[in-house]
């Protein structure tokens, strides 16, 4: 187990430093002076060519790329992303308030993805090629074929408009949660449904499954015991990604209920020009990203114990 994390572990240093890289080239490749772009935010006035010139100087925009990313490196090592040109705080401190809010809309969304798509993946697989199956197979291919701004607005209609039971925008009791959860939720528990069904089809299909039922266990022990522990690695692996994507991607469904995230906050950065936010916003999610697929990593090695073993062990 110690092996397998430091191997892993190893292999992420890289992946880091060319995630560094690409989001410090991100700020340098986009249009604009970010000097110029500073003055024009503090002042009412077009800057001058001799305050813009004054203000690179200051920032070290005038250095040489290697020198500014080993520069910008250090600071962000010290937890330093630069200061937000819209909200004039640093960048951390926008990041950080807002993130608990997407962090409990994507937490929301993964619960309802689960209650969905297990339930519905189980039916499908055990009931296969029957009317069950098929509307399963139906609302799958549905909930991963609807845009996630049309479902949202659907639900909008249909619950807070025309039923009034729940509330159509913004954040505050437990009911502003459930129709972006639903929203983000339901398409990633159709994937979620089809590929279980695949992979637990795949896996009834072992001899191992067969033998089980021929010493007279129980279905129920059949699947729960033998057959869906087998099927759950894919499984993980999509989970893990899917949530990472709903904390970095859920900006059209922040945007449509005008719940404050970082993704809406991101697309405030964007539209005003807010280089160091969206820089910062693009390094924290290549982080995240990592992380989480390091843990999905690690979940492999308690789900299916094989995965531990060192190349000598396994051979």
């Amino acid at each position: 187990m110690q092996t397998y994390l430091i191997r892993r572990l190893l292999a992420l240093i890289p992946v880091l430093i060319g995630i560094t890289i690409m989001t410090f080239l991100l700020s340098n490749l986009a249009p604009g002076d970010p000097a110029e772009q500073m003055l024009t935010r503090i002042s009412d006035e077009p800057p001058t060519e001799e305050a813009i010139q004054a203000l690179r100087e200051e920032l070290g925009l005038n250095d040489p790329l290697p020198i500014q990313y080993v520069r910008w490196l250090g600071n962000v090592l010290r937890g330093d992303l630069g200061m937000s040109y819209r909200f004039r705080e640093p960048v951390s401190e926008v990041l950080f308030r807002f993130l608990p809010n997407t962090f409990q809309l994507a937490v929301a969304a993964l619960l309802v993805t689960v209650m969905i798509a297990f339930p519905l993946g189980l039916l499908a697989a055990l009931f296969r090629y029957t009317w069950v199956d098929q509307i399963a197979r139906l609302g799958s291919l549905l909930g991963a074929s609807i845009p996630s701004f049309w479902l949202g607005y659907l639900l909008i209609i249909l619950f807070a408009v025309e039923l009034g039971w729940l509330p159509v925008a913004g954040r505050g009791t437990a009911a502003h949660l459930v129709l972006p959860a639903l929203t983000l939720g339901l398409g990633a528990a159709a994937v979620i449904a089809r590929l279980l069904r695949s992979t637990l089809l795949e896996v009834l299909g072992d001899d191992y499954i067969l033998t089980a039922r021929a010493k007279g266990l129980k279905e129920w022990i059949v699947i729960g015991q033998h057959a869906l522990p087998n099927a759950l690695l894919p499984i993980v692996t999509v989970l893990g990604m899917r949530f990472a994507h709903l904390l970095g991607g859920a900006v059209i469904v922040e945007v449509v209920f005008a719940w404050p995230g970082v993704g809406s906050t991101v697309v405030e950065g964007i539209f005003g020009r807010d280089y160091p936010l969206i820089q910062g916003f693009v390094l924290f999610m290549g982080l995240l990203f990592v992380v989480i697929n390091l843990a999905v990593d690690v979940t492999y090695t308690w789900i299916d114990p094989r995965v531990r073993l060192t190349r000598r062990e396994a051979a």
